[in-house]
């Protein structure tokens, strides 16, 4: 690695690492992505979500629709990089035969010709999604591009692994916090113990087929019209 790649790299790793939450980790590296590559016009990131991958955040609407149509067409480079190999490089997508129908949207619509797609994993069988850079030159990216794509790659997916668990994390104490706070109003008002106080809230949650941390929500707001009889 070069001088200017490391301190780029140590700029995108602290940017990254300072996000809130995993919508704000994809738009920052969206953001950043094209500081990284001398011809780049165009960033997606693909995500997978249990049996399905989706384009949550892109440069703009037309490509995330674009890169969307991968999944429905049943092929494209971020597919073929999440499901078959790390890194996926089209040189020209006006004449590149693997995948014609979309490579012709994308030089009708944006007037993109090359890409390179990252798979996003922390390890082997966790996979996030894909890196997607876009230029509207043909043979635009070289092979140092290529090397250098996949360590931002692996540099992105361990600050979204990260804030995806951070954010899990953070949900999992608010859902505690909150189911304790409704437990001690339970506590409190009627006279029992917590195991009791936790029956009635596990009872009312199936009663109306609501999570037990929206349930328990409500009850330290006091909006549950009529008492809470623990029978």
């Amino acid at each position: 690695m070069n001088d200017v790649f490391e301190r780029q790299l140590a700029d995108a790793v602290r940017e990254l690492d300072a996000q809130s939450d995993p919508p704000h980790t994809l738009r920052c590296l969206v953001d950043m992505a094209p500081e990284f590559f001398e011809s780049c016009d165009y960033v997606g990131i693909s995500i997978v979500e249990r049996d399905r991958i989706r384009t949550p955040v892109a440069t703009n609407e037309r490509l995330r629709l674009l890169d969307e149509a991968q999944y429905e067409l049943g092929g494209g480079p971020c597919r073929a990089s999440i499901r078959d190999h790390a890194t996926v490089v089209v040189h020209d997508l006006a004449t590149d035969p693997r995948w014609p129908a979309w490579g012709r949207a994308m030089v009708n619509a944006l007037g993109i010709r090359s890409s390179l797609s990252f798979r996003l994993f922390t390890r082997p069988d966790r996979t996030w999604g894909a890196l997607n850079v876009y230029s509207t030159k043909p043979r635009a990216f070289t092979e140092e591009d290529v090397q250098q794509g996949q360590i931002i790659a692996a540099m992105a997916a361990v600050a979204l692994a990260r804030s995806v668990n951070d954010e899990q994390l953070a949900t999992a104490l608010e859902s505690r916090t909150v189911i304790g706070q409704a437990l001690g109003m339970l506590m409190e008002r009627y006279g029992i113990d917590e195991d009791r106080a936790f029956d009635v809230l596990r009872r009312l949650s199936s009663q109306e087929n609501t999570k037990l941390r929206d349930l328990a929500a409500r009850v330290v707001a006091r909006t549950i019209s009529g008492p809470i009889a623990p029978h």
